[in-house]
């Protein structure tokens, strides 16, 4: 991976250019995702393919969609079935990138680190961090990034229509309870993360849009709001960036049938108030047996 490239990533993917009218902010209707936001945004996308290597592309917000340049091979890396998101990282001398994340393979999770050296192939290895994540149809992290003010949650969507949520317990996870009332949900992934809050971003079969609160606290009951009542039900993945400081976010939507990707921008999530842009379909080919996105681990989610 190019360094340049990485410490693009790594910025915050647009929190550069405060000052400047860019491509997404005139793409944008009024109070959309990014009419507000003085600042260029991407999607940056990653992806394991049936050849056992990862893929990944960076891709500007506006309208058409527009990748930053074609999409190339990071490293070898291990067909999964569900990966979440990858976060970014550096060595204290600042000569080491890396990229750690989780993924479902068969029945197991697994832990996986990506090391980016500059000039040097990328080196993915992965440990197993459990069992019995054979029912499990998607997973999603939270990344509240001060230590010690709360778990950093792994949320597990289960075809039996529970919602399970683990805290970190040493180098696996342990139960932090569970959420009946999901079997008709499809996929999901994070759009918020906050020191009293998780916030995810679920379809469901029949191709509606929610959001689901989720407070922190052990006793917690999720809060279900309606986004758009369709639309969505072709979209097996879908790859989240923040876009600014203000809670807009951009979403890249993947239907894997046809390895194609569409773009949009959301308002700060309001249930049905929730301002949407459509920025088109991108010209890329998401060949990808899933896809996720990857973002600096010091940057939270902000979009609810």
């Amino acid at each position: 991976m190019k360094l340049r490239r990485f410490a693009l990533v790594l910025t915050g993917f647009g929190l550069l250019a405060a000052s400047s009218t860019t491509a997404a902010t005139a793409a944008a209707a009024p109070g959309s995702a990014v009419a507000a936001a003085a600042t260029t945004c991407w999607n940056s996308v990653v992806w394991p393919t049936k050849a056992n290597v990862v893929d990944t592309v960076d891709v500007t917000a506006r309208k058409p969609p527009a990748p930053v340049s074609p999409p190339y091979v990071y490293s070898k890396f291990f067909a999964s079935r569900f990966m979440d998101r990858w976060y970014l990282a550096w060595n204290a001398a600042g000569t080491q990138y890396y990229a750690f994340g989780l993924f479902l393979l068969g029945s197991n999770l697994y832990r996986q680190t990506t090391v980016l050296s500059g000039g040097s192939p990328a080196q993915s290895k992965a440990v197993r961090v459990g069992t019995g994540w054979a029912s499990f149809k998607s997973i999603a992290t939270s990344n509240y990034p001060l230590k010690g003010s709360r778990p950093a949650y792994l949320y597990g969507l289960n075809s039996n229509g529970n919602l399970y949520r683990y805290a970190p317990n040493g180098a696996g996870y342990r139960s932090a309870g569970s959420f009946a009332g999901f079997r008709g949900f499809k996929t999901m992934t994070m759009i918020s993360e906050e020191r009293t809050y998780d916030t995810l971003l679920m379809t469901t079969t029949a191709g509606a849009l929610y959001t689901i609160h989720i407070p922190t606290t052990a006793s917690a009951k999720p809060v279900v709001k309606l986004i758009r009542k369709s639309g969505w039900a072709a979209y097996e993945s879908l790859v989240v960036n923040k876009c600014g400081v203000n809670g807009a976010t951009v979403i890249i939507a993947v239907d894997h049938d046809t390895q194609s990707g569409y773009q949009y921008g959301f308002s700060k999530f309001n249930g049905t108030a929730t301002a949407m842009t459509s920025y088109g379909k991108v010209p890329v080919v998401f060949n990808g047996l899933n896809h996720t996105s990857q973002i600096g681990f010091q940057f939270i989610l902000l979009g609810e």
